[in-house]
């Protein structure tokens, strides 16, 4: 197999990979979160991933930014994309929100995306991916209703999914925008390190910082450092590195519907006719959208 076609198969691998490391996040958020509360688990994990990636960054002898400008760019993509996004979305599971409710309200990310992508970044969606994006919302809607209902919802837990989910979508566009072709090592290094020093001041303030040690946290924190935060993340960058923000952004629609099938194989938790439905209205939706246009 030589090497085109290798980075050709890679290349149509990759999102899918990604949709199944991302999701896997919430799983391992449930077996951590018993044992720590979510900023001080998120800080911690980040510290852990700091460490390694320098490590790797000066192995590889990866390039560092020239510029203090392009510095910032990177830092303020990754506090977006790290502290904002994950400490809402950790917080508000925290806060007794179940995490499909959470991953509906993120969901509606790909929309958002679109909407400021088109100002922005001067993305133009035909009619036809419009309409994929909304059948992708649908589908993710009808996982949720199916396996959570819409019970459980609170305001501040909703205040910290909507946090989560401009963060995401800000942190997105803003990268594909300032720093699209920053180095995945050395520049997730700065990203975790900018996130750990806005997560600092608020884990100080608000939380005891007490871990209950077991079995089952360390396997979460240790999944969420090696396959999440290096595995998943690096899919991210590579992603909006060579696709358009909205399309990378569409395949967060899968990640409600994936999340809903590991918590079945892992947890036992049921699957619905409805949820089966919309797993196969998202998987829709993002082949919609991620279809190229015809000129």
């Amino acid at each position: 197999m030589n090497t085109a076609t290798r980075d050709k198969l890679w290349l149509a691998a990759s999102p899918s990979l990604f949709v199944l490391l991302w999701s896997s996040g919430f799983i391992g958020a449930k077996y951590g979160l018993p044992y720590i509360e979510p900023l001080t688990f998120l800080l911690l994990r980040f510290v852990c991933v700091i460490g390694l990636l320098l490590l790797v960054a000066v192995a590889l002898r990866r390039p560092w930014p020239h510029t203090p400008a392009r510095w910032g760019h990177i830092a303020v993509a990754g506090a977006l994309i790290h502290a904002g996004y994950l400490s809402g979305v950790f917080v508000a599971i925290h806060l007794g929100m179940p995490a499909g409710i959470v991953a509906v309200i993120v969901g509606i990310q790909p929309l958002l995306t679109a909407f400021i992508s088109a100002r922005l970044l001067g993305e133009r969606l035909a009619r036809r991916q419009w309409f994929g994006l909304v059948l992708g919302f649908a589908g993710v809607v009808l996982v949720v209703l199916d396996k959570q209902g819409l019970s459980g919802a609170s305001g501040a837990g909703v205040g910290f999914a909507i946090l989560a989910l401009f963060s995401i979508t800000l942190g997105t566009v803003y990268q594909k925008r300032h720093c699209a072709e920053l180095d995945i090592w050395t520049g997730s290094a700065i990203q975790f390190a900018a996130s750990a020093l806005v997560l600092l001041p608020f884990t100080l303030a608000f939380e005891t910082r007490v871990i209950r040690w077991s079995g089952d946290f360390v396997f979460a924190l240790l999944w969420l450092i090696f396959v999440l935060s290096l595995g998943a993340i690096s899919l991210l960058h590579l992603l909006i590195r060579r696709g358009a923000a909205t399309r990378v952004s569409a395949m967060f629609y899968l990640v409600p519907p994936m999340t809903a099938l590991l918590a079945f194989m892992v947890f036992g938790e049921r699957l619905g006719l409805s949820a089966i439905a919309g797993m196969a209205l998202a998987a829709a939706g993002v082949a919609i959208v991620v279809r190229p246009v015809k000129p």
